[in-house]
């Protein structure tokens, strides 16, 4: 039988498939590091306050790709690089979807409709990582390898989710709502097709790893085209909506370091 706990199990099984996919969740969680830090160095002075909690974001992100590393590194198991059509940050850059790295890479301070971009796009980005997380989470909250690691991830995903709803929810209050609500939209319809694309090649590399038969691949790829047609048609809206967080200020305080995951 398929399901999401049986596809997980399988790659937490085998050598391999676990050590592609903590490589494609290390880069692309090191790749959210350095743009945050490059986001909180160029924010404009009007919106200095949130310097503090970009760096915070970026702290994250950094600690969750050494995480990642960590454990590989716990089986023995090196990173591998990652196959260019499963790097999802990068594909979402290609599609003009938030601050591409040469605007980053500039000493030129971001204007405040590149904040709005950058927030709006994490907005969309931390709803796809946090379902993610709270799905392992689901699962193997109590595993004996990956269970503190996968709470500690999910937490501060949700953490990252809220602080892009509360910061939005501030800018649409300052009369931005209109340009907010589109550049989301812009987003979630980007990322919906991108997401659809990585996970097709994702799983296309974990079923010759582990050896799906054709029937089982097939249905896998089924079920990723039948959740990108729900999404494109009606899930996206989960992804533009926005609500006070029931935590407020949820990056306020300094990212709380984990020297056993370092």
């Amino acid at each position: 039988m398929l399901s999401a706990r049986s596809l997980f199990q399988e790659i937490l099984d085998d050598d391999e498939a676990y050590r592609l996919f903590c490589s494609i969740a290390a880069s692309g969680e090191s790749q959210g590091g350095w743009e945050n830090a490059r986001i909180a160095a160029l924010v404009p002075q009007s919106l200095g306050r949130l310097a503090p909690r970009i760096v915070r974001h970026g702290a994250d992100e950094d600690k969750h790709g050494r995480i990642f590393n960590a454990l590989l590194k716990r089986r023995g198991l090196r990173p591998v690089d990652v196959p260019p059509e499963t790097d999802y940050t990068m594909l979402l850059e290609r599609q003009g979807i938030g601050l591409a790295h040469t605007r980053l890479r500039r000493e030129e301070r971001l204007t405040e409709r590149d904040i709005m971009t950058y927030l709006a796009h994490s907005r969309v980005t931390e709803q796809r990582a946090s379902e993610q997380m709270r799905l392992l989470r689901r699962y193997f909250a109590d595993h004996p390898d990956i269970g503190r690691a996968v709470k500690m991830i999910s937490h501060d995903e949700d953490n990252h989710l809220a602080y892009c709803h509360e910061e939005l929810l501030r800018l649409a209050r300052a009369g931005h709502g209109r340009t907010i609500q589109r550049i989301m939209r812009e987003c979630a319809l980007a990322e919906i097709s991108v997401y659809r694309d990585v996970s097709l090649a994702v799983m296309d590399h974990m079923g010759r790893l582990l050896r799906w038969p054709r029937p089982k691949a097939a249905a896998l790829a089924a079920g990723i085209h039948a959740i990108h047609t729900y999404e494109r048609l009606f899930g996206w809206r989960r992804m533009v909506s926005l609500e006070t967080p029931r935590h407020r200020d949820p990056l306020g305080s300094p990212a709380v370091p984990e020297p056993e995951y370092a």
